[in-house]
């Protein structure tokens, strides 16, 4: 499965040169870790976030943002965000702020 190139170079101008901030391969795209712990990445031309599960409902209300369900039931505290809610490193910035709300609560692996 490929991802969208031009969505993950948003999604890194988007990072910055954050301390800790790491890519691999995974879920058939390409995934972003803070401090070892998964946060952000790119499927196919979709941002996915893990927001967690106290943030899910609330995200999933928003614009653009929709369930992950790439094994055919939804992981609760994942979302995936449309294209259409990510074509600039503007409309990222808010998205990974969730994201690293929730990941940055984490202890470090």
């Amino acid at each position: 499965m490929a991802y969208n190139e031009d969505l993950a170079e948003r999604v890194r101008k988007s990072f910055g040169k954050r301390k800790g901030l790491a890519e691999r391969k995974m879920f058939g795209g390409l995934c972003f870790t803070v401090n070892g712990h998964m946060a952000a990445g790119v499927v196919d031309d979709k941002l996915m976030l893990r927001v967690g599960p106290e943030q899910y409902e609330g995200v999933l209300k928003l614009k653009h943002a929709q369930p992950m369900d790439f094994t055919g039931k939804p992981m609760k505290g994942m979302v995936y965000v449309a294209c259409e809610g990510c074509k600039t490193a503007t409309q990222i910035k808010p998205w990974l702020k969730r994201a690293l709300s929730f990941v940055e609560s984490l202890p470090p692996k």
